[in-house]
């Protein structure tokens, strides 16, 4: 585990993206098979180790520490892995790179093969066998949940760079391979063929874009770019091949198993690019469900019947990649919609259907129409230029989004939650509100970014010296018409909600500035956001 350890202590203290490509080719280079592979599972999140549970790991720890003691050191840290491991008490003194320290691949090939029930012994003598850094690599390979600036993406740059291929090679290729990834890191290294894509409906990785700005419409001709509006669900791929079905997320995670309804209405071959709603089909028309609508039905391993009856999912197409056995993806871009609407008219209407494109010939009346989109769930238009081949990752000049300006309305900080890793020292999560007519004040949201580290500082601060309550990691802060601390929050819609308190929720809510200046009785009332939800921005 000592290898892994220093490449996780590495990586969390390496804020730049070009120093942890670099951290992790040599980790590649270094570390031999399988042990490379594990490592490689382990931050890709794709190593399920059924064995060990975080229930299991806090009644480890209540065998070696009070528990009270303990709920005091974890509300501090933040982070149980962490906890546990600098917690641990040591039955003998531990040297760096002890000799007796397990390696990953015999931690990982254990685990696997072990159940439930033989897990924590494992882990327990691990834990007695590592020093505090071994062990926080352990917890954290069982607990997962790395938080290290490390997404998918960079990983998979991180092998293209390694192997010196290109990135989109890996992204088709890795739903076809597995942990600990011989065939790959052979390919990589030149000793072996590249692995055949034995997985059918692969991941194709995705085309995005680029926010436009006022100055770029001087630069573009509108006869060269077709419009489309931008729909408030979430971008998928939708691939069907061989009788095996799979829904995709924007960054090539596999959603299928939340989306049973519409997976079964996938009668056909291809691929399509498109947004993922909750919607209804009403005649002739679609009524398309909200944002927090769709999230009744995200993340979740198993979906009830009453989910799947009253937040049926569809998918609204924007592009077609695949059909049959034909690769659209050079094609230009009003080709592929030509065959994108032949495509969607054979497909289930209850499921499917396109996006609109829409008419203008001048770019003051394409920003008319933004202004008045028919539908709350629209938040701006798509603009595309028509000449545009579909290309992985970020061309520059083909592909913008012009999103509609955000809501912002004032509210006052009511709770602080300690952060994660490396804002665990810090009360970074924030529950504000806004008044009622009672004078109450009654939760609205909560925001975790859009403040710099300064303004951290101060608000952590400011929490601190106005605490009047705790709740375990959470602390009540004042907030009052004449004391209290008013955020400017930013966020991009907002609608009914029967979960919440005061009856609404905000879509990513971030604090846009700190209104140190404006007493708390100047912050917004509900009514203010209850109007925002059928008024237009």
């Amino acid at each position: 585990m000592n290898r892994f350890a220093d490449l996780l202590d590495m990586l969390a203290f390496t804020p730049s993206r070009n120093a942890k490509l670099a951290l992790l080719q040599e980790h590649f280079r270094a570390v031999p098979d399988p042990e490379r592979g594990y490592a490689l599972a382990a931050l890709a999140r794709d190593l399920d180790i059924p064995s060990v549970k975080p229930a299991q790991l806090r009644e480890l720890i209540a065998t070696r520490m009070d528990a009270e003691l303990f709920a005091y050191s974890y509300d501090y840290v933040g982070d149980l892995a962490e906890t546990i491991a600098l917690a641990w008490p040591e039955k003998t003194p531990v040297a760096t790179g002890r000799n007796d320290a397990p390696g990953l691949t015999e931690v990982v090939e254990t685990l696997i093969a072990s159940s439930r029930a033989k897990g924590p012994a494992l882990i327990e003598d691990w834990l007695d066998r590592l020093d505090a850094a071994g062990r926080y690599a352990l917890l954290k390979l069982v607990t997962g949940g790395f938080r290290m600036g490390i997404s998918g993406r960079l990983i998979k740059q991180a092998l293209a760079g390694f192997g010196g291929v290109n990135v989109n090679e890996i992204e088709e290729l890795w739903h076809g391979l597995a942990p600990p990834y011989l065939e790959l890191f052979a390919w990589l290294e030149g000793t072996g063929d590249k692995p055949v894509n034995a997985a059918a409906a692969p991941f194709r990785p995705v085309m995005l874009s680029h926010a436009i700005d006022e100055a770029d419409f001087d630069k573009l001709e509108p006869a060269d770019f077709v419009a489309e509006w931008k729909w408030d669900g979430i971008r998928v791929q939708a691939t069907s091949e061989r009788g095996v079905h799979r829904l995709y997320s924007r960054t090539g995670d596999d959603i299928s198993h939340a989306f049973p309804d519409l997976l079964d209405a996938f009668a056909f071959d291809g691929a399509i690019d498109g947004e993922l709603l909750v919607a209804r089909p009403q005649g002739t028309e679609v009524e398309t469900g909200s944002f927090s609508d769709l999230q009744q039905r995200l993340n979740r391993k198993k979906v009830s019947a009453k989910q799947l009856r009253d937040y049926p999912a569809f998918l609204r197409a924007y592009d077609l990649l695949q059909d049959g056995e034909a690769d659209l993806r050079g094609l230009p871009f009003h080709a592929r919609r030509e065959r994108l609407e032949r495509f969607v008219k054979g497909l289930d209407p209850d499921r499917f259907d396109c996006s609109d494109m829409l008419s203008f010939s001048t770019w003051d009346e394409l920003a008319a129409l933004r202004a008045t989109p028919p539908s709350a769930v629209i938040e701006g238009v798509m603009i595309k230029r028509k000449e545009a081949p579909y290309l992985p990752g970020r061309p520059k000049g083909e592909w913008f989004k012009w999103k509609r300006d955000p809501f912002l309305i004032d509210v006052v900080l009511m709770y602080a939650q300690r952060g994660h890793g490396k804002r665990s020292g810090f009360y970074s999560d924030y529950t504000f509100g806004v008044w009622r007519d009672t004078g109450e004040l009654v939760p609205v949201g909560k925001a975790y970014f859009g403040f710099t580290d300064e303004e951290l500082a101060q608000i952590d601060k400011y929490v601190r010296n106005n605490t009047i309550e705790r709740f375990g990691p959470v602390r009540s802060v004042r907030a009052g018409l004449d004391q209290g601390l008013v955020f400017e929050v930013a966020f991009e819609g907002i609608n009914r909600s029967s979960r919440h308190k005061s009856g609404v929720a905000m879509r990513f809510p971030r604090i846009s500035r700190l209104r140190w200046d404006k007493p708390p009785a100047e912050a917004d009332r509900l009514e203010t956001l209850e109007r925002m939800i059928d008024t237009p921005r």
